[in-house]
C-alpha cells in the first residue's frame, strides 16, 4: 500500500550508509540473549522516525481504519502494578515469575493503566503488539526496522558505546534516559521524572538525531528472535531468521533497572510473542526500501 503523504507525520531521519560492529562490547551483556559475537554490519541509507509513534500518530491511524488492537480483542494487557489506574475487579492475575506485571481487563493504548486512565498525545503508544505494529505499518506505508537497522540508528555514529551518548552513565551530568530509580520493583524515586513513560522528545537526541532509542518503551524490531543469530549473522543487511517464536524487542524501557533488567543499552536484545502488549513497549518505523532493480 502507497501511503498518502500525510498519514504518517513524524519526523524523518536519514542515517547514512556505512559499516559499525554490532553487538556488546561493554561486558554488560546477558548471555541468554546472544548479544555476541561481535560482527561488522554494513548497511545502505535509510529514513527512520526520530521519535517512537506516538498516541497521536497511533490515534491517527485508529480514526482512519478502525482498526482495533489485539490488547482491545483480548480485552486485557500487562501493565505494571505501580501504574495500575483501574477497579480492583479488573485484576486479571500476576504472573508467577514477574509479580510486578498485572494482567489488567480494560488495559489497552487508550487506557495505558487500566479503564480508569487515559492517553497523553505526545507519549509513546503502548499495548502495541508486534502485529499491531505491523498492521500500522500497512497503513502508513512504513516497515518496521530490522535489528542491524535499529542498532546502527541507536548507536547515533559513537560506534562501540553502552549508550547512544557514548559510555557515560545515565545521570552522569542529568538524567538521560527514562528508567527505573530507587529499589525495584517497589518504590521508584522518580529522579528522572517519570514512574512511566515520558513524552517521546524528552532528554536529547543522539548524534544522528533520534530521541530516546533507550529507555522509555521497548521497540518492536522486524526480526524474528533467536539467541544464535550473530554466530551466523550476513555480513550486508541482515535480516533475522527465516522463522521463530518471538520477534526482537530493543532499547529498554522505563522499567530498566541495574538490579534487575540492564537492557537500556545500544546492544541490547529482548524478545516476545508477536501477539503480545505490555505497557512498556511500543514502536518506531522506517522508510520502505527501494523497490529492487
Amino acid at each position: 500500500m502507497t501511503a498518502a503523504p500525510s498519514r504518517h507525520a513524524i519526523e524523518q531521519v536519514r542515517i547514512p550508509a556505512g559499516t559499525f560492529v554490532m553487538g556488546d562490547s561493554s561486558g554488560d551483556r546477558n548471555p541468554a540473549d546472544g548479544e555476541v559475537p561481535l560482527h561488522e554490519v554494513a548497511l545502505d541509507a535509510f529514513e527512520i522516525d526520530a521519535t517512537t509513534v506516538t498516541n497521536a500518530d497511533f490515534a491517527a491511524f485508529v480514526d482512519a481504519t478502525g482498526y482495533v488492537t489485539e490488547a482491545e480483542s483480548f480485552g486485557f494487557s500487562a501493565v505494571f502494578h505501580l501504574a495500575v489506574e483501574a477497579e480492583e475487579e479488573d485484576i486479571l492475575g500476576v504472573p508467577p515469575g514477574t509479580p510486578w506485571w498485572y494482567g489488567v481487563k480494560g488495559a489497552d493504548w487508550r487506557h495505558p493503566g487500566g479503564r480508569n486512565s487515559t492517553f497523553i498525545d505526545d507519549h509513546p503508544a503502548v499495548h502495541i503488539s508486534w502485529n499491531d505494529a505491523q498492521a500500522y505499518c500497512a497503513w502508513a506505508g512504513r516497515r518496521l526496522p530490522t535489528e542491524a537497522e535499529w542498532e546502527y540508528a541507536a548507536r547515533g555514529g559513537i560506534d562501540g558505546a553502552k549508550f547512544p551518548w557514548g559510555d557515560e552513565p545515565v545521570d552522569d551530568g542529568g538524567w538521560r534516559a527514562n528508567i527505573f530509580q530507587g529499589t525495584f520493583p517497589t518504590e521508584n524515586t522518580l529522579d528522572d521524572g517519570f514512574l512511566t513513560t515520558a513524552p517521546v522528545r524528552t532528554f536529547e537526541p543522539n548524534g544522528y538525531g533520534l530521541w530516546q532509542p533507550i529507555g522509555n518503551v521497548w521497540e518492536w524490531c522486524e526480526d524474528w528472535f533467536d539467541p544464535n543469530t550473530y554466530r551466523r549473522s550476513e555480513a550486508r543487511d541482515p535480516r533475522g531468521p527465516e522463522r521463530g517464536q518471538a520477534r526482537v524487542l530493543r532499547g529498554g524501557s522505563y522499567l530498566c533497572h541495574d538490579s534487575y533488567c540492564n537492557r537500556y543499552r545500544n546492544a541490547a536484545r529482548s524478545q516476545n510473542t508477536p501477539d503480545s502488549s505490555m505497557g512498556n513497549a511500543g514502536f518506531r518505523t522506517v522508510s520502505l526500501r527501494p523497490a529492487a532493480a
